[in-house]
């Protein structure tokens, strides 16, 4: 994986497939390459590092083409270098791309090797073009060649292939990859999401689970799993350019922690009235099955897995249902027993995270009551599979770290949880009360913004640290371990979350001054519990960093540092208490100099296990 970018025009390619790869950074990536059909000879330009310098490359040795496929590439199989870069060559005149895994690439590699062929790289991805150029070597077409190929294909994978004994045609497989078509004037592209399409086409069709699209300058054909011509809907998508430029702001990042009250704003509009919430806004089926749920199973990973856990507070407490919250990439692998009337739900940004889209489907088959897809990208897998589906309406998210994505699923929890009471007799004057909770949420965003130059002046205390500790209890303890995986993920400052009660279990060995400890202490049931948690810190000598409300009795002095928050609705206090983590993770990783929007090793959207 990561990023793949192709088309058959009439004009020259290598700026469009460039400018794609460009949309295409923010899921994070190690190198980058390009490869053109020019007067029947492929040619093939690939850089370590970042687009900027397979740019460069370009500038010194330009290369043209009217067919190309290109790619950004983040390393599963082979350490991160030019030679191990997409595309992927046999011979002179065929070139691959490929997002995913094939899984059993070295049985295949061993025949390829007995046939005599040579490797250059340490991918998996190298093995397919191999056995694809040993098919055309048997006489058949392209596209006879890639099908024949892919019945032996273990894995998930997406797959572009261009031949220069073919110029104007290029082949796209989709098997557990996303991959889209977008349809120009006269031109198709291929591409591993639309955004990366936006610049040359407005229309796009969403390839389905194991089709495979062939693109020439005569047309589109698209042939499913069985080889069979079909039709795929044309979809019309609109973006916000304004979304793809960070405006006044120094990274992606921090401008996507100022979008967050208008996400939040634009998660509930239509969603809620005055004093109601409609169930409906989850599917028209979604009263009917609401009304049968008696347990939910949430799975989802990294930061969606922390949204879910937050929803079991919400879910138990609100609507009276137990709530099972797991690891997709755990919930694949186990046994599994599964409750009746269990509702099945998965949380993605993208809807292409592999392991959790690779449980929604095991879970199709597992006999829950149904499933529920919670995404922000329209068209994407998760939301197509899905029986009810929810948009969090984020808008795009270039930051690899999540932040708007985050709060929004949390709002989109608590709108399921509020949804799934209401089918199940929540009291009307307590949905109202609710409701007008949600609607105050953006505004105690915008003022818990103010604290930023506070946490920025902090944040220079925590930049030379080592290790941190984050505690929180109740619903806050999930939102501490959003704030710990948002500082290791950018500041690259080993961090770790423990709910507070915790302490005394092991984790107040490593208090000392050397340990800064961070809290979320928001006014609800159990902050007085958590203030003798925090004294066991203080005592000790540990460093505190409070985040609390106004009127708290914690206060300022020798070994505390306290933020007040405004007073927030214990309702919706996970959302507000997780901005200011996030500028706390923002600031240090600048001070420390980091690559904020594109942390080392890290993808945006991973599309492999």
């Amino acid at each position: 994986m990561c990023g793949i970018v192709a088309g058959v025009a009439r004009r020259d390619l290598s700026e469009i497939l460039l400018e794609g790869l460009k949309r295409l950074e923010y899921r994070g990536y190690d190198s980058a390459g390009i490869a053109l059909i020019h007067n029947d000879q492929m040619l093939r330009l690939r850089a370590l590092g970042k687009v900027s310098q397979l740019a460069a490359l370009l500038l010194e040795n330009p290369i043209e083409g009217e067919t190309g496929i290109a790619h950004t590439r983040w390393a599963t199989h082979g350490k991160p270098s030019e030679k191990n870069a997409h595309p992927h060559m046999s011979g002179d005149g065929l070139a691959l791309v490929h997002n995913g895994i094939v899984e059993n690439y070295q049985v295949l590699r061993e025949r390829v090797l007995a046939a005599g062929y040579q490797f250059n790289s340490e991918t998996d991805s190298e093995t397919v073009v191999h056995l694809i150029h040993q098919q055309l070597s048997q006489g058949l077409s392209l596209l006879k060649a890639v099908q024949t190929v892919v019945k032996e294909l273990q894995g998930a994978y997406a797959l572009v292939i261009a031949s220069a004994e073919e110029p104007r045609h290029l082949i796209g497989v989709r098997c557990g990859s996303p991959l889209v078509v977008g349809i120009g004037q006269g031109e198709y592209f291929l591409g591993s999401d639309a955004m990366a399409l936006s610049h040359v086409a407005q229309q796009f069709i969403y390839l389905e689970e194991g089709d495979l699209a062939h693109l020439s300058l005569d047309g589109l054909q698209i042939y499913n799993s069985h080889h069979e011509k079909v039709e795929r809907p044309i979809k019309q998508f609109q973006f916000d350019q304004e979304q793809m430029s960070r405006g006044k702001y120094r990274h992606f990042m921090l401008k996507e922690i100022y979008d967050q009250p208008q996400a939040l704003s634009s998660t509930l509009e239509g969603r809620i009235s005055g004093s109601h919430i409609f169930p409906e806004i989850f599917g028209a089926l979604a009263p009917a099955i609401f009304a049968r749920v008696k347990h939910i199973q949430i799975v989802a990973c990294g930061t969606s897995f922390h949204a879910g856990l937050v929803a079991r507070y919400w879910l138990e407490e609100i609507a009276g249902i137990s709530c099972q919250v797991e690891i997709a990439s755990e919930f694949r692998y186990r046994q599994k027993v599964v409750n009746a009337d269990s509702l099945f739900v998965v949380i993605s940004q993208s809807g292409e995270t592999a392991d959790t889209l690779a449980a929604l489907m095991q879970a199709k088959k597992l006999g829950y009551l149904a499933t529920l897809a919670i995404g922000n990208v329209p068209e994407s897998s998760m939301l197509r599979e899905a029986d009810l589906v929810f948009m969090t309406r984020a808008g795009v998210e270039v930051g690899v770290a999540s932040t708007k994505a985050f709060t929004t699923q949390l709002l989109a929890l608590l709108l399921f949880t509020l949804a799934l009471a209401k089918t199940q007799g929540l009291d009307e004057q307590r949905e109202k009360e609710y409701v007008q909770t949600l609607v105050k949420l953006p505004k105690l965003i915008l003022e818990v913004l103010k604290l930023d130059s506070a946490i920025q002046k902090v944040a220079t205390q925590l930049a030379d640290k080592a290790h941190i500790l984050f505690l929180g209890r109740g619903v806050s303890y999930p939102i501490a371990m959003e704030g710990a995986l948002k500082l290791k993920e950018i500041s690259y400052i080993h961090a770790e979350a423990y709910a507070a009660g915790e302490l005394k279990h092991g984790p107040l060995a490593l208090v000392d001054k050397e340990m800064p400890v961070i809290a979320v202490a928001p006014n609800d049931q159990l902050l007085a519990k958590l203030h003798s948690n925090l004294q066991e810190v203080h005592t000790r000598g540990g460093q505190l960093y409070v985040f609390s409300e106004i009127g708290d009795e914690l206060k300022d002095e020798q070994g505390i540092v306290l933020f007040n928050l405004p007073i927030v609705p214990v309702l919706v206090s996970p959302i507000v208490y997780t901005i200011p983590l996030q500028l706390l993770a923002y600031h240090v990783a600048v001070i420390k100099g980091t690559d904020v929007d594109q942390p080392r090793n890290l993808a945006k959207s991973v599309t492999v296990e």
